[in-house]
């Protein structure tokens, strides 16, 4: 007997720099795309970031007055703004005098805010002329802020709500109400805590940027390349082993980077061509690609932006979110990995092994002071601390574990040497850039929480929430299960054309109420909203991840995007479960960290095997293999079964359990030998 070929050897090597550049973009029609200066305006910049950061870790122990707190974040976003992102592509990569003066505007309007005190929340329902010039500048600021970094839908999309303020006294009904002058809509979105000034940029100026911060200080650590390096050295030598390690480190990245896009994209620099080296075709290793980034927004200990505001609309710790959030990431992640499982049957893959930086052993035993900067916000929270304080230690952590090895040291070991160069050395230390990298990363979230505020704002001032809600429950007829599903749908068209924060924030006070009045509770509507808004960033025209994925592999936008759904929806038909029946509730944990510590156990392991046996099902379903290939009556059998084991009750989870044994039995009879 002759011995085995040895398995292909592939090197985690860059893709082309045309790819690369390519997929930049889509993480610049994400992040905004931004000035690139050089000389005394660069050093001003960095500046002026590194004092934004340094303000807000100063705010963190709660020293600094909410009442001055939102205004100055708001107005530190502007300034930035202006200076960073040009009006447009002409005037890339300089500082015009129109962007000086929106940059001074908008320090002018947080000065006027403070320096009004009392008085001027006092007189919102009367505004003097000052007062509606200032605040009208601040809408047409945060307005051309958010075309400035996210493009021109979020804020048309924020003109409309505006405008339906204005003039809703000419519509018809039931979307008619008695319209409002601009003093009054003014005085509602500038002087108040119910518009710009409200929920969302409470969250953007008190837990986001710490996070982003955060996340710089653990990229500019070297955390990043640590997580990439260690997936590889994990994961390599299976057939499986190539989506396996996307799957990881897509996972582990999602800390450091903060965002979908970037994910994908830094990861897919490194993996493609291992990805293509086992068999995967380009749009399905660009939907695997694009499919991790978004893992990267759902997956504990960080989450997305959204996860934040969930918390302040819930009045709830950050924790119970945490913890909400932990089994429909398991079971994500479970689809991931069992479409990686499938993929290597369907694509005939073989083994390969990754050269490998160095031993998983080893590189645990240099730089294990990453995993401890992620887990630690989750420790700090166990132990007492608030959110905000909990990232603030974190952060403290990342840099204080960062000396522990000298190409991690955000501040260098020679900062002290007799060449006279301290000043220059610690400016250009990975301490400064990790805070200016923290600020710079927040102001395209931030500019949308602004933005987000006009329309929170509007509904709240004209009772559109409620109008809405009714709405769907009259269309639904009164059905849970179509409310609901009018309700993801009206999640998923939202999130065609903005952010996942954005959507989010929209759908939470419009759509959110319709659910709850059908006695959902709160926390489960807001997580089923949250969960769509999520996968409305994988859906067309605003599918950057897939896109982005596909400018990697060279693969076509739209069937990556198809494939990015392929290996996501069957985790995203869970959320049904939160909202259908109360044990699906068990999914989330029951809510809270007191639900929990008086939940029926049994309950919850329960709904989790059937979730779980569900997305299973899902995933052979619509990848058209088990074992082997699926008949047609095989997949439509498993599919069936997949969506009547979301669907929790007792009739339907032993429906969906009998669907799959058939479908199985039938797949084992196929694999069995026909005697000769």
């Amino acid at each position: 007997m002759t011995d085995p070929a040895p398995p292909d050897t592939v090197a985690p090597s860059l893709v082309s720099d045309e790819a690369l550049q390519k997929a930049q973009l889509y993480v610049e029609e994400e992040e905004g795309a931004a000035n690139r200066l050089g000389g005394w305006l660069a050093h001003f910049i960095t500046l002026a970031a590194v004092v934004m950061s340094l303000f807000h870790l100063y705010a963190a122990y709660g020293i600094v007055p909410t009442q001055v707190l939102r205004p100055v974040h708001v107005g530190m976003v502007l300034f930035l703004t202006f200076l960073l992102f040009p009006i447009g592509k002409a005037f890339r990569h300089r500082i015009m005098w129109w962007d000086w003066v929106a940059a001074l505007l908008s320090v002018a309007l947080v000065v006027y805010v403070i320096a009004g005190g009392d008085d001027f929340a006092d007189r919102n329902t009367t505004p003097d002329p000052w007062d509606i010039f200032f605040g009208v500048a601040l809408i047409m600021l945060v307005l051309e802020a958010m075309r400035r970094t996210t493009g021109w839908i979020m804020p048309a999309i924020t003109s409309v709500f505006v405008l339906y303020a204005l003039f809703g006294a000419w519509l018809p009904a039931p979307w008619t109400h008695k319209g409002y002058e601009v003093g009054r809509l003014v005085g509602h979105l500038y002087m108040t805590f119910e518009g710009i000034f409200g929920v969302a940029v409470d969250v953007s100026s008190s837990l986001i940027i710490l996070f982003t911060i955060f996340g710089a200080f653990l990229q500019y650590s070297g955390a990043g390349k640590f997580y990439i390096d260690f997936s590889f050295s994990a994961m390599g030598g299976k057939p499986t082993g190539a989506g396996r390690t996307v799957v990881l480190a897509s996972f582990l990245l999602g800390g450091p980077s903060g965002s979908g896009v970037a994910t994908t994209v830094t990861l897919g620099s490194v993996a493609w061509p291992m990805l293509a080296k086992v068999g995967y075709e380009k749009n399905a290793a660009g939907g695997l690609l694009a499919a991790g980034g978004l893992g990267a927004i759902i997956s504990p200990p960080v989450l997305g932006a959204a996860a934040f505001l969930i918390a302040e609309f819930l009045k709830i710790s950050y924790l119970d979110v945490l913890l909400m959030a932990v089994i429909p990431t398991l079971l994500f992640y479970f689809a991931l990995f069992l479409m990686v499982e499938i993929d290597a049957r369907k694509y005939g893959m073989g083994n390969t092994v990754f050269e490998k930086v160095d031993s998983v052993w080893n590189l645990t035993r240099k730089y294990w002071f990453h995993f401890l900067s992620l887990i630690s916000i989750v420790v700090f929270m166990l132990w007492g601390f608030s959110p905000v304080l909990s990232v603030f230690w974190a952060t403290v952590v990342a840099l204080v574990t960062s000396m522990l090895r000298p190409e991690c040291a955000l501040i260098p070991y020679d900062l002290f040497s007799r060449d006279g160069s301290i000043g220059r050395k610690f400016w250009q230390s990975g301490l400064i850039k990790a805070l200016e990298g923290g600020s710079i990363g927040v102001l395209n979230v931030a500019a949308t929480c602004a933005g987000a505020g006009i329309i929170v704002g509007v509904v709240t001032l004209t009772g559109l929430g409620l109008k809405f809600s009714s709405i769907v429950i009259d269309m639904a007829g009164g059905s849970l299960l179509m409310t609901a599903v009018y309700t993801s749908l009206v999640v998923w068209i939202v999130g065609l054309a903005v952010p996942v924060t954005a959507s989010y924030i929209i759908c939470a006070v419009i759509a959110a109420p319709a659910l709850i009045k059908l006695g959902v509770p709160d926390f489960a509507a807001h997580m089923f909203i949250f969960y769509y808004a999520v996968l409305s960033e994988v859906s067309p025209p605003t599918a950057l991840s897939p896109f982005a994925a596909a400018a990697i592999t060279g693969g076509d936008p739209y069937k990556t995007t198809m494939q990015c759904w392929k290996y996501t929806v069957p985790a995203f038909l869970v959320p049904f479960m939160f909202v259908l029946d109360p044990s699906g509730q068990g999914l989330l944990l029951m809510g809270s960290t007191k639900a929990l510590a008086a939940a029926n156990w049994w309950s919850i392991a329960e709904v989790t095997f059937t979730a779980a046996l569900g997305v299973a099902a899902l995933a052979a379903g619509f990848q058209g293999w088990a074992w082997k290939k699926l008949t047609t009556l095989e997949r439509v059998m498993l599919i069936a079964a997949g969506f009547a084991l979301v669907y929790p009750t007792v009739a339907a989870d032993l429906l969906g359990i009998a669907l799959v044994m058939v479908a199985l039995t039938l797949q084992y009879l196929r694999l069995r030998p026909v005697p000769a």
